[in-house]
């Protein structure tokens, strides 16, 4: 295991972890049809300081969709509970990763940022 928290969370990890077939599989349970969905969810890793881990959920516009006309600011609060995206399964997979017994990780998302029109990100703060 390195022990650089970026090697470790690289975006290869992140896609085997959080695949892109997620997406369109939580948009058919949302709405039926993997096609409404306005975005694409990754996961990606964005820095560890002393036992707490940044992790974000980024939502990339769809081509011909409107991010921006998409009520992503109360996502946090679905993403928690929802269990095809399973964030708590997410989370376990990052302490297993780092060593950690699974239930070790207390994870929280934070409020939805609007980084682009074609961008916004929940963060995914994972302490120990």
């Amino acid at each position: 295991m390195s022990n650089d928290p970026a090697m470790l969370f690289n975006p290869e990890w992140a896609c085997a972890t959080f695949p892109p077939e997620r997406t369109d599989t939580f948009f058919d349970a949302l709405f039926g049809d993997a096609e409404e969905g306005a975005y694409s969810i990754a996961l990606r890793f964005v820095r560890a300081v002393g036992n707490t881990y940044e992790f974000a959920f980024d939502l990339h516009q769809r081509k011909g969709k409107c991010l921006v006309c998409n009520l992503t600011y109360g996502l946090p609060q679905v993403f928690a509970r929802h269990p095809v995206l399973n964030v708590k399964g997410v989370a376990h997979t990052i302490a297993m990763a780092l060593g950690h017994a699974p239930d070790a990780a207390k994870w929280e998302l934070k409020a939805t940022q609007e980084i682009s029109t074609a961008l916004h990100s929940i963060p995914f703060i994972i302490n120990f």
